[in-house]
This record gives structure tokens, C-alpha cells and sequence, in this order.
């Protein structure tokens, strides 16, 4: 028997006024002064000191050998394609839910982006279904760290390897997430993270390609400065790119680097308090019927977050929709919660022709992106939110009835 009124029918909201929000993305006086300083050095871009600084750091703190600094996390994944040899007639494997951008990269180089599905768990790519979309023709896979879930990086590694396959990582959600205690990012043969503004690490815009391989760092450092090696003098080019590596200007922004070397300092610290968020969350909702939140990575050490799955896949639910569930738990004073991007062959901004890409059903996906909402973020630096989400939801579940369909 339900004992408590829902707000959307007009009962008391459980975290009125009590929910603590972290304004995104953060600010400080300090960064404020180096970022005048640097704008009176007159060393913006072009491999400054800055850029250079933040991409040792960046890559030194998820343990790989070389950072390449760019303008979007988009144009990491296109340049990383790149120089792994993708091109046209080439397929390339990417999971059913993402951002628009993963499958969009592929199509850039001129290869066919093919769907494959993903865990129930942790949202992320299911290996044996990658593996039995593999062709003939296929010449990479992009798993996606996506949320508040990662990609199995052994068993995808494993199968890539067997098939020779390039891993190109998109850890756009997974700034400071690691695999078994090393970073993500540095286990395939690229790891592509953005900085886009609602990111954990965020400078507005930018991303970074992170490799352990020098040959790919180097023609990755071409492919975004117009051909230029790392080692030229600005407007002196001293060796011509490779014939065939068709190279832009997708330089970073030494404002940028500045930002996030900022940020990256207490990063440490903003994942611990995420990883206390979850864990506190999991433990209070346990027993909801039918509920369950998206499983970490199966070996993070520790898991990075973007947000965080809320996942309604239980027979419980069937009857409540989720934008039902969605506006009842705002209703009851919880923010920051959305809908996932649902799969990207049914997103609005997909628009890809049919020749493009090959979709032979994702069923996972598919039901996953009915019955998920997700978390931002910034509304998990404080433990006690944990408390209000878990109240609410098992306020919701009390009165489902309420909500149903039926």
C-alpha cells in the first residue's frame, strides 16, 4: 500500500529544497589570472608550451606514452580512423547507443558504419555481438565507455586482435575512468576523449587523442596540424605527411590546455566523490523491484562517470513509461536527469543513407533506450544526493499504479 503521496499528483516533493546542485562547468579566480597571463604571451596555439603541458599531463595520468590535442572530441575520432588505414569500402563496428558523433567519424573517412548491440548492464558494446558483425571488410570497432559503464576492453581486445582489427576507444564520457588501475583510452590503438562543455573535464570545446604507438602518434599529430610534424617550427614544414593522409587544421586552443590542466589536478578527487555517489545509491536501492542502476565497468579501477543509468527493465515497469518516471522524479525535486541519446539510427540528427550503414537489429539496445534515464554528472559530487535519488525512486515504485498505462 502506497503511503505517500507523489508530487505530480500533488503530494509533497521528497527532495524539495534539499538536493544539492554543483554549478557545471566549474570556475576559479586562479585559472581566470593564468588564462589573462597566457593571453598576454601571445602563445595561443600552434604546439604552445600550453598545449604541449597538458597533453603529457593528460596522458601521463591514464598511462599512455603520447597526447595529441584537438579542437572537438569529433575530430579525435576521424584522425584516429585515419591513421589506423580505415578508408572507403571499409566497415566499422559501433555500438547501437552513442552520440551521433561515433557513427558520423566513420562516415568522414568514407568507410560504412555497422550497428552492433549492447550489455543490458552496462550499456556498453556486447563483445560476442561485435564479433558476429565482423566481415570481410571490417578494419576497426569503437567501443564506447558510455555514462557510467565501460566496454569490456579484454574480451573486445581479445577478438580484435584475433581478427586484426583496430580498437579506436571513445571515452568521450570517461575522462579519469580506468581498466584494471591503467586509464582508458591507452589499451586500444587509440583513445579518442572530448572536452566539450558538460564533460567532467570540460574547456568548452576540444578533445585529445591519446596512443602508445609512435608511428600512430606521429601521423596523428599531422592529421590535425595540416600535415606538420611535431618536431617542425611554426610555418617551416620540414617533411611532407604520408602520401595519402589527408590532414586538417584541427589544432587545440592553448586556453583550452590551461582549463583542463587545471581541472585534471582535482580530477582524482571528483571521481572518488562520484564513485561515492554510486556506491551509496546502489546499496539504498537494491531491493526496488524491478529497478536497476547501469553496472559499472566489469574491471574499473575506478569507473569514470558522464552520468549515470537509471535503468526501469523489470515486468514492474512495463506499464509505466518512462517519460511517466522521468516527470514523476522531477516532480519530487530531483534535476539533471534526461533520456539517453537512444540509438543512433533512430536519433533526429542521424541522417546517414541507407547505403551507409548496416543495421541487423539491436534489440538490447533498442528496449534498453525505452526503459533508461540517466543522471548528469555534476549531480553526484555530494553523497547525500545519493539518499534523495534512492527516496525517490522508491517513493515511485510504491505508487507505480499511479503512473501506469493501463
Amino acid at each position: 500500500m502506497a503511503t505517500k503521496q507523489l508530487a505530480i499528483h500533488g503530494g509533497k516533493p521528497i527532495a524539495e529544497g534539499q538536493f544539492i546542485h554543483t554549478a557545471w562547468p566549474p570556475v576559479c579566480e586562479a585559472t581566470a589570472e593564468k588564462l589573462k597571463q597566457l593571453y598576454l604571451s601571445r602563445a595561443w596555439s600552434f604546439n604552445s608550451p600550453k598545449e604541449q603541458e597538458f597533453e603529457q599531463a593528460f596522458a601521463a595520468y591514464h598511462g599512455a606514452k603520447h597526447g595529441i590535442f584537438m579542437t572537438n572530441g569529433t575530430v579525435t575520432l576521424e584522425c584516429a580512423l585515419k591513421v589506423v588505414g580505415v578508408g572507403p569500402g571499409d566497415e566499422v563496428i559501433v555500438p547501437a547507443l552513442t552520440w551521433i558523433a561515433t557513427a558520423a567519424a566513420v562516415k568522414y573517412v568514407g568507410a560504412k558504419v555497422v550497428f552492433a548491440d549492447i550489455e543490458p548492464t552496462t550499456a556498453a558494446l556486447d563483445p560476442a555481438d561485435f564479433e558476429a558483425r565482423i566481415t570481410p571488410r571490417t578494419k576497426a570497432v569503437i567501443p564506447v565507455h558510455l555514462y557510467g559503464g565501460m566496454a569490456d576492453l579484454d574480451r573486445i581486445i581479445a577478438i580484435a586482435k584475433k581478427h586484426n582489427i583496430a580498437v579506436i576507444e571513445d571515452c568521450a564520457h570517461m575522462q579519469g575512468g580506468k581498466w584494471r588501475e591503467r586509464g582508458v583510452g591507452s589499451w586500444g590503438d587509440v583513445g579518442s576523449f572530448s572536452f566539450q562543455q558538460s564533460k567532467t573535464l570540460s574547456a568548452g570545446e576540444s578533445g585529445i587523442c591519446l596512443t602508445n604507438d609512435d608511428k600512430l602518434a606521429e601521423l596523428l599529430y599531422r592529421a590535425k596540424h595540416i600535415g606538420y610534424s611535431r618536431y617542425d617550427q611554426q610555418g617551416q614544414a620540414g617533411t611532407p605527411p604520408p602520401p595519402g593522409l589527408l590532414c586538417h587544421n584541427y589544432r587545440g586552443l592553448a586556453f583550452c590546455a590551461q582549463i583542463l590542466l587545471d581541472q585534471l589536478e582535482g580530477l582524482s578527487a571528483v571521481i572518488e566523490r562520484y564513485n561515492a555517489f554510486t556506491e551509496r545509491f546502489r546499496e539504498l536501492s537494491r531491493d526496488i523491484a524491478g529497478f536497476q542502476p547501469q553496472a559499472p565497468g566489469r574491471m574499473a579501477s575506478p569507473q569514470g562517470y558522464y552520468a549515470y543509468g537509471l535503468i526501469f527493465a523489470g515486468p514492474e515497469w512495463d506499464d509505466v513509461p518512462k517519460a511517466r518516471i522521468l516527470q514523476a522524479l522531477r516532480a519530487e525535486g530531483i534535476p539533471g536527469l534526461n533520456a539517453t541519446y537512444g540509438p543512433v539510427y533512430k536519433h533526429l540528427l542521424f541522417n546517414l543513407n541507407a547505403e551507409d550503414y548496416r543495421n541487423d537489429g539491436c534489440p538490447v539496445a533498442d528496449r534498453l533506450c525505452e526503459r533508461m534515464i540517466v543522471l548528469m554528472h555534476q549531480h553526484m559530487t555530494h553523497r547525500a544526493n545519493a539518499d534523495l535519488l534512492a527516496g525517490a525512486i522508491h517513493k515511485i515504485a510504491e505508487n507505480r499504479k499511479e503512473l501506469c498505462e493501463c
